[in-house]
């Protein structure tokens, strides 16, 4: 396990590097007040940063909006926080205040915990907006890949009742007016039927020989169970699909995934667009044929990667053909206007 995590914590590491300058120096022209190391709910356990988050604020006349991002870790490591500034000197200059929220790994708590964590944040942001100069009723989430998975689950799920949890602040709302989820899981068990290359690159990554399906497997230890073996409402819980459906409104989203994702397959977004489309909802997927995973910040600004990049959209049951498009940071800010500033 720590074999599997030093590697991939390497190489999202390598990642980070070359993904640009961190906030403080792109936030140039509008400044940036970062207070990092806030506790949204005591250290559970103690001395650990899963109830963590880190914000990146422009000075501004009003207060901000706010997207919350959360980093993936495949629910190995309390790092939530990562990549957070990155995110944040891309959307600072245009108004937008960034919380880096870090939720337990899976080695600290089991599921239910991360999607509760999530909230929490949520709900402890809402309740200290005032105090940070954040606009309470302008939120929207965003994450990569288990981070994604958080997006999409809390997006899904706010002010259910039964999955808000009891961590840190109760009371204020966990809703979301919008999500970015980048390459996320939607469906735990429809995952090894659809991994590239046999499913190698990623058992070599993680250590394992069975896939999504081995008991190390990152979904396995989520669930405190080997994910074949698992009861089926215990893996249907944790599935972001599970909540999609028309009796409940959900945000719009705007999803992103790579074809050449050799950990999550691209078919996770594709399931989880068309259960949008069915349920009505608003959402756009952006599907980039030449891009792997942990490239959320190339997606959006490396040619190659996002190389005949299409774009599809459903509104109220319409949908789109797939389309070319280029991808920018201007798309998500242009998404995030069109529903966080109407």
């Amino acid at each position: 396990m720590l074999r599997q995590l030093a590697l991939l914590t390497a190489g999202l590491a390598v990642l980070a590097a070359a993904a640009g300058p961190p906030a403080a120096a792109a936030g140039r022209g509008r400044p940036v007040h970062v207070t990092k190391d806030l506790a949204y709910a005591p250290a559970e356990p103690a001395g650990t940063q899963g109830h963590l988050l880190d914000l990146y604020v422009p000075r501004a006349g009003r207060p901000a909006p706010l997207v919350v991002f959360t980093h993936g870790s495949g629910w190995l490591a309390d790092n939530g926080r990562d990549g957070a500034d990155r995110v944040a000197a891309r959307l600072n200059p245009h108004g937008y205040a960034v919380a880096g929220v870090a939720v337990r790994a899976s080695s600290q708590a089991r599921f239910p915990a991360q999607l509760h964590d999530i909230k929490a944040a949520i709900r402890w942001l809402r309740a200290h907006a005032a105090e940070y100069r954040l606009d309470p009723d302008r939120i929207a989430i965003m994450g990569e890949s288990s981070g994604g998975w958080a997006t999409t689950m809390a997006a899904v799920t706010g002010d259910v009742p039964e999955l808000e949890g009891d961590v840190g602040v109760t009371g204020p709302s966990s809703a979301v007016r919008a999500a970015v989820p980048f390459y996320a899981p939607s469906d735990l068990l429809q995952m090894d039927a659809h991994m590239l290359d046999g499913c190698a690159p990623f058992n070599e990554a993680f250590g394992l020989t069975a896939c999504h399906a081995d008991p190390k497997s990152p979904e396995s230890l989520l669930l405190g169970c080997p994910l074949p073996e698992c009861a089926p409402e215990k893996a249907a819980a944790a599935n972001p699909l599970t909540y999609v459906s028309g009796r409940r409104a959900v945000p719009p989203f705007l999803i992103l995934h790579g074809e050449q994702d050799t950990f999550v397959p691209y078919h996770q977004s594709r399931l989880l667009y068309d259960a949008l489309a069915a349920a009505g909802a608003e959402a756009r997927l952006l599907t980039f044929p030449h891009a792997a995973h942990g490239t959320y910040l190339e997606m959006l600004s490396d040619p190659p990667t996002r190389r005949d990049a299409r774009e599809e959209s459903t509104r109220a049951g319409h949908r789109t053909k797939p389309r070319p498009a280029t991808p920018t940071w201007g798309t998500v800010v242009s998404f995030l206007d069109r529903h966080l500033r109407s």
